[in-house]
């Protein structure tokens, strides 16, 4: 009899350990499928933003930041701002990047884009060819510019509605002067295309502090002549297009796009880009 009790014991024991493997089992097979689930396909947005934030390579490391923190893939169309806004209000793009606060203003007033904010800064310079034939220094664009007119120096326009070349028409404007003839040359590029052509015909171009830091090395004809100016800060805003007056927009994503751009830990990131490349930043970011 107690034998048999005793081969019971062992019986019952052998159960308890078979059923705690199966159970270790059944729990480590659980965690393998867990582990092995496919992750879910990125959602996708389209960000309308000009050239100067990708000839600068700040896209290149702002985007695969969002991209990895929200599983979104980000098809940025890099263009004049001009361009930009009328993607934005055609309802073609989900997000906008741009610099014009006149232009964009009057996009955000028409109900087109929403969620307008400010997301950093830098400025607008005055490059020129080092033998400087029209004699421009200092930090006063609009004398610059008069005596480029009066000396018929040549002078490159980016001449494609971005927000450089309104920048560059709002000065010509300013002082009552409509630039033509041979001496005024409109590529309709890029700004790093635009440089190029002004470094090939040494001539004076106006151009965002960023994309000529990120050139310079390309542009040994060229030299900063002009800057400083109280006119010449270059202010970047961001912001979503309407989903409710363009349904097709990603509007969940153009939003957390807004929020990112401004949040502390990106603008940190915006302040640092191109510090240890250039020797300071290539955007300063902006805070409250």
């Amino acid at each position: 009899m107690v034998k048999n009790r005793y081969l019971a014991f062992l019986f019952a024991m052998l159960l308890l350990v078979l059923a705690a493997c199966g159970n270790t089992d059944t729990k480590d097979s659980a965690e393998k499928v867990k582990k092995e689930e496919p992750k879910a396909a990125p959602t996708e947005m389209i960000l309308a933003t000009t050239t100067s934030t990708q000839d600068s390579g700040l896209l290149d490391v702002l985007l695969p930041m969002f991209e990895k923190q929200y599983n979104v893939k980000v098809k940025p169309i890099a263009v004049g701002t001009g361009q930009a806004l009328e993607m934005g209000t055609k309802g073609e793009a989900d997000a906008l990047l741009v610099h014009a606060p006149a232009a964009e203003k009057a996009v955000v007033d028409a109900g087109d884009a929403i969620n307008y904010k400010r997301v950093m800064y830098n400025d607008f310079i005055l490059v020129g060819p080092k033998e400087n034939p029209a004699g421009v220094s200092g930090d006063d664009i609009n004398a610059a510019f008069k005596k480029l007119a009066e000396a018929k120096a040549t002078f490159v326009s980016r001449g494609d509605d971005s927000g450089t070349h309104k920048k560059e028409l709002g000065i010509w404007d300013a002082n009552a002067i409509k630039p033509a003839g041979e001496w005024y040359v409109s590529t309709g590029q890029g700004m790093g295309q635009t440089l190029q052509v002004a470094a090939e015909k040494k001539g004076y171009v106006l151009t965002d502090r960023a994309t000529w830091l990120a050139q310079e090395k390309n542009l040994d004809t060229l030299q900063i002549v002009v800057e400083g100016g109280k006119d010449l800060m270059n202010i970047y805003h961001v912001m979503q297009v309407n989903p409710e007056k363009h349904d097709k927009i990603n509007s969940k994503d153009a939003e957390k796009f807004v929020e990112f751009m401004v949040d502390p830990k990106t603008q940190d990131v915006i302040e640092e880009f191109g510090k240890k490349e250039f020797g300071q930043s290539l955007f300063k970011k902006y805070t409250e």
